[in-house]
């Protein structure tokens, strides 16, 4: 039996914008405007999760979904650099940051590790395997980041080599105990135009545009 999963990132925030680790910030306005592109893709969805956080459950809200907030979907718990930039933690901890970068063992700031995310993610998605239907889950990116590195069955460093867009979504497939990839469609402005590109199976679609 296959199971599908739709991985859906919250809007943006202002630590999107401004490169900052996150809190538990609530949606901006910009970010709420392209809400109702996703929300076409998002039907006849099974089951509806969502992170705990406030910016997800937004989101959720916004594209009318009846979520139940799951806790393994929350954000990856940035210890003492939560609520800071990217910029003043480099500058006031370069070595910790790097460590960070470079080893996703690693943990300085007192928080998560990234294998740790993966870890906690990859048991999330054994508890979808065998359901029918479609689950769509509003998370974060560095969940969503997370679940492509366990799907594909990539070594956790490239998890930085994902980048994961605000309303992007993400199609994974699990038969068996085992994912595959099968598509990420991102909101892109266009001139006056708002779509949601890519390609997934025929029961979604290519592109909407309004």
């Amino acid at each position: 039996m296959t199971t599908r999963v739709r991985l859906v990132c919250h809007a943006s925030t202002s630590a999107v914008r401004t490169a900052a680790f996150p809190a538990d910030e609530q949606l901006e306005p910009q970010g709420r405007k392209k809400l109702a592109i996703v929300q076409r893709c998002l039907r006849h969805a099974d089951r509806c999760w969502s992170s705990p956080a406030l910016r997800a459950i937004q989101t959720a809200e916004a594209l009318q979904l009846d979520a139940i907030v799951e806790p393994m979907l929350r954000e990856c718990d940035y210890g003492r650099w939560s609520g800071r930039s990217f910029d003043e933690v480099r500058a006031q901890e370069p070595e910790a940051l790097a460590e960070w970068l470079r080893d996703p063992e690693a943990a300085p700031h007192g928080g998560e590790s990234i294998v740790g995310l993966i870890g906690r993610v990859a048991a999330w998605l054994e508890t979808q395997n065998g359901m029918r239907g479609k689950t769509v889950a509003v998370t974060h990116a560095s969940v969503i980041r997370a679940a492509i590195v366990h799907a594909i069955e990539a070594n956790p460093r490239s998890f930085w080599r994902i980048d994961v867009a605000p309303l992007s979504v993400t199609a994974l497939s699990g038969n068996g105990g085992r994912w595959t990839l099968s598509a990420i469609a991102a909101v892109v402005v266009l001139f006056y135009d708002i779509m949601l590109v890519g390609i997934f199976e025929k029961a979604d679609f290519i592109y909407f545009q309004f």
